[in-house]
């Protein structure tokens, strides 16, 4: 039986595979294909509605777009239908289905930033896949091991193809990567998944996703999530048909989370973060721990839009027979039986699962003590070599200073100084008025969780906090909305301002600035101008590789060859596509080594 008919917020539709959207971008004839972003521009704006598993878009008053995805998406061209007088070939099928969210590719690969930093969101979790197994082409799913020495000739032809994609998309740069640009490289992605590189098909879909968010203006939107998925996907596409062994079997990825027995767990509940993507996914995920200090997640993550991570904190989340909402589990305890978890620490919740309501601690008893006692610089260290990226932190409050993105909240870290900023910048979630209102609670000494941002000086995203005037309470920070009657009745003022260190650093923005340029504005941003100056700048501070780096970069972007009557031939994005990706990856090892070195007391950084 079907639900009843409900209006949807605008923009709101299903997620729809990424073959689908290909297809139905192929068949368009060129004119129409011109005309493909401004008609995805008009369908955004009109009004959509949900009855049962089909969405409805009114594209006038006599024509409807209805979009059918039984269990949750968009899985087959047909699914998508038109009333025009030109369907099955009208431009209105493509429109929607570019329009949409792109469906989770069943892959466990860290498809980029966006993943809501550290958490997976993209990937749609299923909570009773805990008995999966390795699927990855060339792997034994007994034993783990790497039965193929290099990639296969279909598999390399896909890489080769979401490479070529890839640059196109580099070569046009956000503004010019429009559903025609988008649609290639869903398609790229398509093609690597069937050949067995899920991990190069989820990175191919995420830069998808957040182009999309660029051309949207969304508010989540952040430059260096997209040109750390351009990176990685570009990166893996060159390395596959190369690489052997281990490093193949990274870069392929897996097709699916493997949850393995764990036996019985008690975990004590830490915090809770909301999930809010740009591809359509939205809900929340609550940490825990047990008194090793080993963390695990409980995820709450499906199709949906603000409303659906602002209402996570209250919504119940089940762990086996064990229903709590994620706001009683963040501030409780689970005994576990039976317990399946995933290589990233995520909680099974199959038939076998067992779990029973139990006490939770403090996090200054000595159950969770341990995970505060690492200094800073070795939990920076542990983040930046492949653990978990989570920081926990002692430190005092000391103000704001001005970013170009905001107002951050500063803060004295066992005396280095540190910059909290919003996890999330939607403005529907509590992050930044809770960032505002904890800046007035300068002086306050508290225990908190972040996210680490590897950059040139001390940086995270805060995710949760000890409450400024209650002891033995913490606030989520995405969660929870603090008030003025929860900070301090009087301001706390004996400890010492914290201050911006001014001392030079090394002037990696130079080519840092390029790169992301680069991907922004496309090949053509990069092409005038003389860089001789720069490359100086940075030989001075023992750079001359990234100085070599840049002009490589700008010489790429100016290469025009001409043919034998003078005339202008193509540019050739494949070296301009190496020569950013090499820019790229250094300027991404330079950052991590200069993040290493300024959570060191003592060392100036700017």
């Amino acid at each position: 039986m079907s639900s009843p008919s409900q209006d949807l917020p605008s923009g709101v539709l299903p997620p729809v595979d990424p073959s689908v959207t290909a297809e139905l971008v192929a068949a368009l004839s060129p004119r129409l294909r011109k005309r493909l972003d401004a008609g995805i521009a008009k369908l955004a704006d009109r009004p959509a509605v949900r009855d049962g598993d089909t969405v409805r878009i009114a594209v006038d008053d006599t024509i409807d777009v209805e979009l059918h995805a039984p269990g949750g998406k968009v899985s087959s061209a047909d699914a998508i239908r038109c009333g025009c007088l030109l369907a099955p070939d009208c431009l209105h099928r493509a429109a929607a289905a570019s329009a949409a969210p792109v469906a989770d590719l069943d892959s466990d690969a860290d498809p980029a930033p966006e993943t809501d930093r550290g958490f997976d969101a993209d990937a749609a979790v299923d909570a009773d896949r805990d008995s999966g197994a390795d699927t990855t082409p060339g792997t034994d799913s007994a034993t783990g091991a790497t039965s193929a020495a290099r990639a296969t000739a279909e598999q390399c032809a896909a890489a080769r193809a979401v490479q070529a994609a890839a640059a196109a998309v580099l070569e046009a740069g956000t503004d010019g990567s429009g559903a025609v640009l988008q649609a290639e490289l869903l398609r790229a992605a398509h093609t690597a998944r069937l050949a067995g590189l899920p991990r190069s098909a989820a990175t191919a879909v995420s830069v998808v996703t957040a182009l999309r968010a660029a051309r949207s203006a969304d508010p989540a939107y952040r430059l260096a999530d997209l040109v750390a998925a351009l990176r990685d996907v570009l990166s893996a596409a060159h390395r596959v048909p190369r690489a052997v062994g281990a490093e193949l079997a990274e870069l392929r990825g897996t097709v699916r989370q493997p949850y393995r027995p764990d036996g019985s767990l008690r975990l004590y509940g830490l915090f809770s973060e909301p999930v809010l993507t740009a591809s359509g996914y939205a809900g929340a995920v609550t940490w825990t721990a047990d008194a090793k200090g080993r963390l695990f997640q409980v995820p709450d993550v499906a199709p949906g839009g603000a409303g659906r991570a602002t209402g996570a904190a209250d919504r119940a989340v089940r762990v086996g027979d064990t229903a709590l909402t994620h706001r009683e589990l963040s501030r409780a305890g689970l005994a576990v039986s039976g317990a399946t978890v995933s290589p990233t620490g995520r909680l099974g919740a199959g038939a076998g699962v067992r779990a029973v309501r139990a006490p939770g601690a403090d996090w200054r008893e000595e159950t969770l003590d341990r995970l505060w006692a690492p200094p800073p610089a070795e939990q920076v260290a542990r983040a930046l070599t492949g653990g978990h990226d989570l920081l926990f932190l002692e430190v005092t409050l000391g103000g704001t200073v001005r970013e170009a993105a905001g107002d951050c909240l500063l803060a004295d870290c066992e005396g280095v100084p540190l910059r909290l900023v919003a996890a999330h910048d939607h403005p529907a979630l509590p992050h930044r008025d809770n960032l505002r209102l904890l800046a007035a609670a300068r002086g306050s000494r508290l225990r908190i969780v972040a996210r680490l941002v590897p950059a040139p000086y001390p940086r995270a995203l805060l995710l949760a906090a000890e409450h400024p005037s209650v002891p033995g309470t913490r606030v989520d920070i995405g969660l929870d909305r603090l008030q003025h009657a929860d900070l301090p009745a009087v301001p706390v003022t004996s400890a010492a301002p914290v201050t911006v260190p001014t001392a030079a650093e090394a002037p990696v923005h130079l080519l840092r600035r390029r790169v992301h340029q680069a991907v922004s504005g496309g090949r053509l941003v990069l092409s005038p101008g003389n860089t001789g100056a720069d490359q100086r700048r940075l030989g001075r501070h023992g750079l001359a590789t990234a100085g070599d780096l840049l002009g490589e970069l700008h010489a790429a972007a100016a290469e025009r060859a001409r043919d034998v009557f003078g005339r202008l031939l193509p540019a050739d994005p494949g070296r301009f596509a190496r020569a950013w990706l090499a820019a790229a990856r250094y300027t991404d090892e330079l950052d991590r080594a200069l993040c290493a070195a300024a959570w060191r007391p003592g060392t100036a950084s700017g």
